[in-house]
Formats: C-alpha cells, structure tokens, sequence
C-alpha cells in the first residue's frame, strides 16, 4: 500500500487502510448509515392494482438479437493505466449504458442517463471520471446516492478501478460517529461519495466545502426524491461552481425529475436504455392469504420448498423486518436481516453472508432494495404490499438479473 504524498496539498500521511492493502487502493472506507431523512410512510399500496403483481416472465432464446456496441473498452481513449484495471476486473465489452453514456462523460458533458437497476451505470460514470482526475490531480467529484448500501456498493466498484493509481477518497453516510469521516475529509480526496443527509450535515460542520467540486454524479434521483432529499439536493447543487460537470441518472423521468434535470444541468445529453417497468425475465405472482390464514405459516411452506434456495423478503418497517427474520431463525431457517435500526458493520456482515450463501433468506426493508447486488437470488417475496409500484418494481429487481430467471411473489391479504 502507498502511503498518501502531499505534492497537490500540504497535509498530514493517511495512515494503510488494511480492507485494500492487496488492491493499491487508498479508498478510506466507512461503513456507516444512511441518513434517517425522509417523507411519511402511510398511504400503502392499497392502490396500487394488485394485477401488477402477476406477470410471466418473457423466456427468450439464443437466437434473440443482442445488443451490439460500437465500442470496446480497449477504444475508449483513457488512461491505459485505468484501461489495465478494467481489463483486470473482466470487462470487456460496454453495456448499453457504458457505450452511449462514456464518450459524453469524457467530453465532458452532462448526462441525463434513464436505465434500469443492473445495467451497468456505475461504471458508466466511475470510468470517465476516473480518467478525468488522472488527467487532472486538482480534479474532484462527489457522487450522491440514496442509501448507505448503494454507497458501499459504489465503493467497491471505484476501488477495483482505482487499484495502484495512488487516487483516493472517502465515503459519507449517516448512522454513526462522524469524527472518521471528518478527519479523512482534511486529506485530498478525488472522490467523495455519500448520502444527501450526512453530506449536508458536514458541509455544515464546514467539513466538506463543495466549491472545490467540479463534477457531481446524482445517482437514483428518482429514489432521492422519494425519500424527501430534494431539498438536500438542492442545498449540495448551490455550494458547487456554476461551472460544472453533471451525470444525472434516474430510472424514470417524471415531471419531477424533469424539473429537477432543468434546474441543475446545462444542454445536458439524454441517454435512454430503459427496456421496460420490470425485468422480463422475472415471474411475477401474488399469494393470496386467505382470512383467519396465518401469514408466517404460508412463508414457511414456501420456503421449506426445493427451489427457494436464496429468498429476499422484504417487509414494511424496520421493527416488523427484524421481528420476520427472528422468528424464522426460530423455525429452523438460516435468515438475517437488513434495515435502518440496525448498524452498518452488521448490515454489511448480513449481506456478505447472503452473498456466500450462508443464509437461505435475507429480511429486508425496501429502502434497502436499491443497494443489495446479489447474483442467483431465486425468489423475491414481498412480505408486505409494497408502498409504491415504483418500490415494487425496485424490490423485484434483484432477481432475474444476468439473464437469469427469477421469481417474484407477494402477499395479498
């Protein structure tokens, strides 16, 4: 591991942080919170019609037409150090999104990007944004997200990217102590990622001065502006140069976000790859619970059947969440769960656990929905109507992904 050289700013050594030392990244990692932030939670899906909630899944064959780039990643004219790293972490060729959205980026543009969860966007924006700080060390970016999970996940994608290139950064979310993250924000950091509650709250402490930003990524606006962050957005976009690079990626363009693309970019280029509202290869089905039925009993027939092999269960609060995952862990099942109350060592620890499969199941709140990337996740099961058809379709996305079928349930009662 590099220790941190102080040509650009005179400031004190970071001291090796061990989660990267193989890697020859400096990324100063921060396993928090997310910011608690957010509107009411009543009004549920009561109306939304539940006919949205079946759907069968589109199976397609080898001979269905796939997606041709115009580019590789090798003909991309970035760094070839960066070229390295990708090569390294197996990409090869561009998503839809990577190949329409990097040439923009790299020109320098900014980008209003419309795509699906799991198409590949993060690397849409890290990759320029890379390359634009190895052209120019001052250079600095602040990338904004709705929940700590997605941040982590950022995260680790930057720090595969950033390998030996003596680049740092750190990440900024809510839900402990903020004394680590104030002290790595005295260093130079190309790159700071964070939720909209806890970065406003340094920019207040003066911890965190934006003027010095040049480019910002809001990733998940849509989700953002759900969760009651316009204002904190609003707050960040005003401490920032009018002089600016902004990559602004949503997975729907309502009115809102219209207004919101007009206010904070300047002839911004539209990148659509939106293929459809829910992945076409997920089966989406409801269960209906019948009156006087227990809906504990029903989950654990399903569960106790052959092909549940890795179930995501998402609930409406915390309390009820937590509750869930501790009475199946008491009937037998391997379950943990992830929301809000719970600390984000242990968070993260549920997670990596689900990932090895150590766990059959993993009890979630939607709010988590948009940072779990877990590949072969079998059945989604909404334990809870969810509040929204857009959580619906969010929660739902984290089976059928690659290609892969999947299977989505909720229950009706």
């Amino acid at each position: 591991m590099h220790g941190r050289n102080s040509t650009s700013r005179s400031a004190p050594s970071r001291s090796p942080h061990s989660r990267f030392g193989n890697s020859g990244s400096s990324f100063a990692r921060t396993r928090n919170g997310s910011s608690s932030r957010g509107k009411g939670r009543g009004g549920y899906s009561q109306r939304i019609d539940i006919s949205k909630f079946i759907n069968k899944a589109v199976i397609t064959t080898k001979e269905t037409v796939k997606f041709v780039p115009t580019h590789s990643f090798a003909d991309f004219p970035i760094d070839e150090r960066l070229k390295k790293n990708i090569i390294k972490k197996g990409y090869v060729t561009p998503t839809p999104i990577q190949d329409t959205a990097i040439p923009h980026a790299l020109k320098g543009k900014d980008i209003v990007g419309i795509a699906n969860t799991g198409t590949g966007k993060t690397a849409a924006f890290l990759i320029p944004l890379i390359d634009k700080v190895l052209k120019n060390d001052t250079e600095s970016t602040l990338i904004v997200v709705p929940t700590r999970e997605l941040a982590t996940q950022i995260e680790d994608e930057l720090c595969g990217f950033i390998a030996g290139l003596k680049l740092y950064g750190v990440t900024c979310v809510g839900g402990t102590s903020m004394s680590k993250q104030i002290r790595d924000l005295k260093y130079q950091n190309h790159f700071v990622i964070g939720t909209p509650g806890r970065l406003k709250d340094l920019i207040e402490r003066k911890s965190l001065d934006l003027s010095k930003f040049h480019t910002i990524v809001l990733d998940e606006a849509d989700r953002m502006l759900d969760m009651g962050f316009i204002a904190d957005m609003k707050f960040m976009m005003a401490k920032m140069p009018t002089e600016r690079q902004v990559l602004f990626f949503s997975a729907t363009m309502s009115p809102e976000i219209k207004t919101l693309v007009a206010q904070f970019l300047r002839e911004p280029v539209s990148v659509s790859v939106k293929t459809g509202d829910t992945s076409k290869n997920v089966d989406q089905d409801i269960i209906r619970i019948e009156r006087g039925a227990n809906k504990m009993d029903v989950l654990h027939d399903l569960l106790n059947s052959q092909d549940f092999s890795k179930v995501l269960v998402f609930g409406r609060t915390k309390h009820g969440v937590e509750q869930l995952s501790n009475d199946l862990v008491k009937r037998g099942f391997k379950s943990e769960s992830i929301h809000g109350n719970k600390n984000q060592s242990k968070r993260q620890r549920a997670l990596d656990q689900f990932k090895k499969n150590q766990l059959q199941v993993l009890v979630a709140t939607d709010v988590a929905a948009r940072g779990i990337d877990v590949s072969d996740i079998s059945h989604v099961i909404n334990y809870d109507l969810p509040d929204t058809y857009e959580n619906y379709v969010h929660c739902i996305g984290r089976t059928g992904r690659a290609g892969k079928l999947g299977k989505a349930l909720t229950f009706v009662e």
